[in-house]
């Protein structure tokens, strides 16, 4: 946060606080228009607060695709993701100090008592020291100091340091952590065990990154400062002094992970983002809070050697600290978006204002910054967790140079949060920012962190409960107050100078800040340092052209917010090439053309209502339908092959079916069945295999039944997709009353179709069952021997299918017509996956494709297995039967 003047400090320091411009350049955005902006940020807050409370605590966090809160241990590990994660309602605790600077008392008075009353810290988990520290144990203390301040002013009389008590507690289970001979804390630790012994299953790790290490000073001493015990203040001290004897001596560089044994560089890449960023901030800021000049003085070590090696504005490259001249690779990752605003904390405007504007330039790309790009701005991963570090350093440079551009920038991150991460559950984070797909997991970060600063970007003064001139921002955006500088700190341990011996460079100890009147006399001056930046990013990767139509600069159309009466939200839905068709029943169905929108951004604005309709309708479906099953009954499989399927809203319900419905499987013609079927004498008494794509799911099971099929499945076109890797589909209705719809209709990923089409083409005559769960054999030929008499130890007919890895021509043998998949794709985008009810899809829990075989290979000749052993068979025979057993317990 902004430095203010501390007793501690040394009396030649003279700081100036950062001055606006002259008014009338700020007056850029009206008062209103700000205010209406704030009150969006509230009510964004709102949305994915009450979400998590309402779905998910007291998990740590929420999943807002699947509206479920994330228990570790119980969802899919992510590997060191899921460090983060405690079981202690991490997402509640990170966010105390952003409802009471939201001005939320209430809400954050009950918060406080659910902390205390529900939380426990004693739990046998292995957490992330890093993430337990800067975002519960920081919490905690942000949350101590807003409750404080809260009962000085006359509310909250009952709190007596609970939550400090808390902290506390938590801080000496980190502590064991700290038991190294260098200093450097282990990287993870357990909770209830520590670090030593089997039952902590930690403490073998050799390695942590700088970051980790180096970005504790803040919380541990404050912890000290609030309760007196100097132990946790002089450990964070530790560390931060092994870490600047490792530096390397020439450059005053530092790696990106080290053994916290021997103190040996293990990475020796150095720059400004993921595994260093934080070292760096916790200095500068430790000086602010603490008044501990060695703390700037290393900070500026650090900052000369940044600034001539790192930095080449606008980019900042890591180098190797051996070789500082030799870049260590070509590209940057979205952590070092924090780096502007700490180079505002340091008074170095111009870079700042410089690396802010190609970052922001990669936002207007891309919507979002990707968690990695190269240096000619493409994307190198595309992931974006929702990190806050842009509107970090968009509030500090608004708030240094109060320039009302960055207000537009701000508007910006609003927008694209609205526009691409809102889901009815929350904000999700996003998988792909080139594809706009989502991923289920909405961090405590973004609660914690990207509101504060949104909402300090565009209140005003009076707006704030509080004056945040008074606190100092931690790296997890959590309020310490600047009066602990003040707090005695002298039972700490005495602890070594490093600095002592060393000649000083005093050019690197600037002693001041610039009056930001006097750095920008001219409002233009800014303006001019961000036009070849702009210039810069757009010719190394042009940007589409595109321009909004009247009405369209506002953010999007929700689903949610959608009435059909609205002759407002009837337009939008024009513009953006979506039909509105009135139903005799009274509903209404939606229909997207996106050739036929305003202007492509349009286009993807109808795209994505049409995706969040979809996703509203799977939510509000009260009753999830289990998968089903496909089972290859006839000669060579006998039942062996079972496919997992997604069932269909309307038509047979299969769960309800006995004995299922099995029949032989003919290809329809035309393939897509969205016409008469050419072929209906055939498919008659048959089960019709269709492809997925170009009509509704409806229309298809519709033009089979009239050709007399007695059952349907729909294949899908999209090459690749399985069973093993998505969630099953569950096919729509139409929108129509589907009453008339009688026969069965299963979906098939493409991998479990293929095995289909491919069974098909080698044995022309293929029997399956479709039923709602897999049969053993003796059900499916009741009544009959089974084939080849296993249990009677004969081999006869027992053939086994001869499995092989090769990719065949995946054409279906019996469609006349050639499939273009370009125009596959075409059309999927612009009927299928935009037409609310005609292909919108829901997950289910997957029945997992049983023993699938691959039968592209030639079959063997009959007979060619006689010369197995019974016992081979056998074995496979109850291997199969305990596979069946198995599956019939599941919960389908």
């Amino acid at each position: 946060m902004w430095m203010l003047h501390s007793a501690t400090m040394l009396p030649a320091f003279l700081l100036l606080f950062f001055m606006g411009t002259s008014s009338r350049f700020s007056e850029a955005m009206s008062r209103d228009e700000k205010n209406k902006l704030r009150n969006q940020v509230l009510e964004m807050f709102d949305h994915a607060y009450q979400n998590y409370m309402d779905h998910a605590y007291p998990a740590d966090e929420l999943m807002p695709l699947t509206c479920r809160g994330r228990v570790r241990g119980l969802e899919p590990s992510r590997g060191d993701v899921d460090d983060a994660l405690g079981k202690f309602s991490l997402t509640l605790i990170d966010t105390l100090d952003t409802l009471a600077l939201l001005n939320k008392t209430a809400e954050f008075e009950e918060a406080v008592r659910r902390v205390v009353t529900d939380v426990r810290l004693d739990n046998d988990i292995v957490v992330s020291v890093f993430e337990t520290n800067i975002r519960v144990l920081g919490g905690l203390l942000g949350g101590h100091s807003m409750a404080v301040m809260l009962k000085e002013s006359g509310r909250m009389v009952w709190y007596q340091d609970e939550l400090l008590h808390m902290a506390k507690d938590l801080g000496l289970r980190l502590l064991p952590a700290f038991n190294t001979s260098s200093g450097l804390p282990y990287p993870r630790v357990n909770l209830r065990f520590g670090v030593r012994g089997p039952e902590t299953r930690t403490g073998t790790e050799t390695d942590t990154c700088t970051a980790c290490a180096g970005t504790i000073i803040l919380e541990f001493a404050a912890l000290s400062r609030f309760t007196g015990d100097p132990t946790f203040e002089a450990h964070a001290r530790r560390a931060l002094d092994f870490l600047w004897e490792k530096r390397q001596r020439n450059s005053n560089l530092v790696g990106t992970t080290i053994n916290i044994h021997s103190g040996e560089w293990v990475r020796r890449d150095s720059g400004v983002g993921a595994g260093i960023d934080s070292y760096y901030e916790y200095l500068m800021k430790a000086y602010i809070l603490l008044g501990d000049e060695q703390f700037l003085q290393r900070f500026n070590t650090h900052y000369a050697s940044i600034m001539k090696y790192i930095s080449q504005p606008p980019l900042l490259l890591d180098v190797h600290i051996h070789k500082p001249l030799l870049p260590a690779r070509t590209w940057m990752d979205s952590l070092l978006a924090f780096f502007p605003g700490l180079q505002v904390l340091k008074g170095d405007i111009r870079p700042a204002i410089e690396t802010h504007e190609m970052l922001y330039q990669v936002t207007k790309k891309h919507n979002f910054l990707p968690e990695a790009f190269t240096t000619d701005f493409r994307v190198h991963w595309a992931q974006h967790p929702l990190r806050p570090e842009f509107a970090e350093s968009t509030y500090f440079l608004y708030k240094a140079t109060r320039d009302p551009y960055y207000l537009e920038v701000g508007r910006t991150i609003l927008e694209n949060l609205n526009r691409f991460a809102r889901v009815p559950c929350g904000f999700a984070a996003m998988k792909d920012v080139r594809t706009g797909s989502h991923e289920d997991r909405m961090d405590s970060f973004f609660l914690a962190e990207m509101f504060k600063y949104l909402f300090l970007l565009f209140a005003e003064e009076e707006d704030l409960p509080f004056n945040v001139e008074d606190y100092i921002f931690t790296t997890e955006a959590h309020l310490l107050p600047l009066s602990l500088s003040t707090a005695s700190n002298s039972q700490a341990p005495t602890l070594v100078n490093n600095m002592a011996g060393e000649e000083l460079d005093d050019s690197n100890f600037e002693w001041t800040c610039p009056n930001t009147r006097l750095l920008f006399p001219d409002p233009a001056f800014p303006r001019n340092l961000r036009e070849p930046i702009r210039s810069a990013v757009d010719k190394s990767c042009p940007r589409p052209t595109t321009h909004r139509e009247p009405g369209m600069g506002h953010p999007p159309l929700r689903a949610q917010d959608f009435m059909a009466n609205n002759p407002e939200h009837l337009e939008l839905l024009r513009r953006m090439g979506v039909s509105l068709i009135h139903l005799k029943d009274g509903r209404v169905q939606l229909v997207q053309h996106a050739t036929q929108a305003v202007s492509a951004v349009a286009a993807e604005d109808g795209m994505r209502f049409m995706q969040e309709m979809m996703e509203l309708s799977s939510q509000q479906q009260k009753e999830q339908l289990p998968p089903r099953a496909v089972q290859i009954v006839s000669h060579p499989f006998f039942g062996r092959v079972v496919l997992t399927a997604g069932p269909a809203q309307f038509g047979m319900d299969l769960y309800k079916s006995s004995s299922g419905v099995r029949g032989f499987v003919t290809v329809a013609e035309p393939y897509n069945g969205c016409s008469v079927l050419s072929n209906g004498e055939i498919v008659a008494g048959r089960i019709a295999l269709l492809q997925r794509g170009q009509c509704m799911f409806a229309e298809k099971a519709r033009h089979i039944q009239k050709a007399g099929a007695i059952g349907g499945i729909v294949i899908d076109d999209n090459e690749g997709s399985s069973s093993d890797t998505a969630p099953l589909f569950q096919m729509a209705g139409d929108g129509r009353n589907t009453d008339d719809v009688t026969l069965p209709l299963l979906f098939l990923f493409y991998k479990e179709g293929n095995i289909l089409l491919e069974a098909l083409k080698e044995y022309r005559e293929v029997e399956v069952l479709l039923s709602d769960k897999a049969r053993d054999r003796e059900s499916i030929f009741k009544g009959k021997a089974l084939p080849g008499t296993l249990l009677d130890g004969s081999t006869v007919g027992a053939e086994e299918e001869d499995c092989s890895t090769e990719e065949k021509d995946h054409t279906s043998p019996a469609s006349s017509e050639p499939v273009d998949q370009s125009q596959v794709t075409t059309q999927e985008q612009t009927t299928d996956d935009s037409v609310v009810g005609q292909e919108s899809v829901q997950p289910a829990e997957g029945l997992g494709s049983y023993d699938p075989v691959d039968v592209g290979e030639e079959p063997a000749v009959d007979g060619d297995y006689s010369s197995q052993s019974v016992d081979s068979l056998m074995a496979d025979w109850q291997e199969d039967l305990e596979a069946f057993k198995q599956m019939e317990k599941d919960e389908l």
